[in-house]
């Protein structure tokens, strides 16, 4: 037998660390090969963890609640192992290391547990407190209530060991004689609010609402982008009369042969891509002083959750994809989007993104850029309308199919020219559209 680590694995770019949520499995739990067994939270989204092996969970190291970083240990699994001709001493060595390992990892715990293992592990109010955070606590005497006060910098509100310190800092001061008044605008840092502002004052009947962790984070994400990037938006309007009816004579034939809706989706999808192939400079992002063309053309899709909140798979070199291809992976995406069960490297990667405004048949918007992309477009919804036609006798009045498409820019590296062209190549793809997919 040998005991194996289970690490938490790389989970997509810019993913550093994780929450535990909850496990799937107990110490002494039987396991087979990709078996559930954690549910961890990042910054992007939820999802689990699957079994490196078949064994047994001799021991979960990271517990529930608490933050673990990629390449810490999260779990040890014990598996049988079947050494080759020669290799019975390496494995005896790898063996020995491990459990020198897990050794060292339940030492270094020790001390903060002795500590803590009195304190409970949540506030009155439900904030979670790690056993570094409770064994600080303990050591400095500061109550329940004095913690509840604390604003917790941390994933969903959590109290973390440098805003404990902060608190305490400031409570020395407090102490200590001063001649001097505090200045109006010094921070807090136990209950959290400025001494010199003035706090809001919330009518009889208001209902306060706490953003739960996605709200927070897709919160910072749009401020983050309005701060990074000079945001520019244009507008063009479609007649895209010739491409609704021919997605009217196929669809039908399209669901009874694909097992597929044929949703607009995935056409404008496809036309952003045509056109990023065109103009590479709007497939970019900006490092600093330098603006990186991206090879791949990989594009997000907002999409909606049943919660309120929004996630952005991305559809991965969309450019190569014929519309059979894109129909599958934007009706798959948005419904394991749904369900929760997309993977981190399905909303990692993109260059370039669209937004639908219309599926609530909405007009037109001025989207946000999604960071560090460069552009994204929002289309809205088509209306009939009449609109003025040119035609062999002259100009006439007909009914059209008309959209307004718009998009949105980084006016550091993308002019209002380029743009321009970029959103007219779109609406000349729109508007005669069509695609052999019967």
């Amino acid at each position: 037998m040998a005991k194996l680590n289970i690490v938490l694995p790389a989970m997509g770019e810019g993913i550093i660390e994780a929450t535990i949520n909850k496990w799937l499995v107990a110490e002494g739990s039987a396991v087979k090969e990709d078996d559930p067994l954690v549910e961890v939270a990042t910054d992007k989204v939820d999802t689990e963890i699957p079994a490196p092996s078949e064994g047994v969970i001799v021991s979960i190291v990271a517990r529930e609640g608490t933050v673990v970083k990629v390449g810490e240990t999260i779990a040890v699994l014990e598996k049988e192992i079947k050494p080759a001709d020669g290799e019975p001493e390496k494995i005896r060595k790898e063996v020995e290391r491990i459990r020198n390992t897990v050794a060292e990892i339940r030492e270094e715990k020790k001390e903060v547990e002795a500590v803590s293992q009195d304190l409970k592990s949540r506030t009155p109010s439900g904030k979670f407190l790690s056993p570094l955070v409770r064994s600080i606590a303990g050591r400095e005497k500061i109550s329940y209530e004095e913690l509840d006060k604390i604003t917790g910098t941390g994933m969903d509100g959590r109290i973390t060991k440098d805003d404990l310190l902060k608190a305490l800092e400031s409570k020395r001061k407090k102490l200590e004689p001063s001649g001097a008044a505090e200045s109006p605008e010094e921070v807090n840092a136990v209950s959290g609010q400025k001494t010199g502002s003035r706090k809001e004052t919330v009518p009889v009947g208001d209902e306060i609402i706490e953003m739960d962790r996605v709200r927070k984070l897709i919160a910072e994400h749009m401020v983050l982008s309005k701060r990074t990037s000079a945001h520019v938006t244009s507008f063009i309007d479609a007649d895209v009369t010739k491409m609704i009816n021919w997605r009217n004579s196929v669809k039908e034939r399209f669901q009874a042969s694909e097992g597929q809706k044929l949703t607009l989706t995935p056409i404008f999808i496809d036309a952003a891509a045509r056109a990023l192939q065109e103009f590479p400079m709007i497939n970019a992002s900006v490092d600093g002083i330098n603006i990186i063309k991206r090879k791949n053309i990989n594009i997000g899709m907002a999409t909606a959750l049943p919660d309120g909140n929004l996630i952005v798979p991305v559809i991965k070199n969309a450019n190569e994809k014929s519309l059979i291809g894109l129909v599958r992976s934007v009706n798959d995406l948005a419904q394991r989007a749904r369900d929760h069960k997309l993977k981190p490297d399905e909303i990692t990667g993109g260059t370039f993104s669209l937004t639908n405004f219309g599926t609530y048949n909405n007009l037109a918007g001025t989207p946000i850029i999604n960071q560090p992309q460069v552009a994204i477009l929002g289309t809205g919804a088509v209306r009939k309308t009449p609109a003025v036609i040119e035609t062999p006798e002259g100009d006439a009045i007909a009914i059209r199919h008309i959209m307004i498409l718009s998009l949105s820019y980084d006016h550091r590296i993308i002019d209002g020219a380029l743009a321009g062209r970029f959103l007219k190549r779109i609406k000349e793809i729109l508007e005669n559209y069509s695609a052999d997919i019967l």
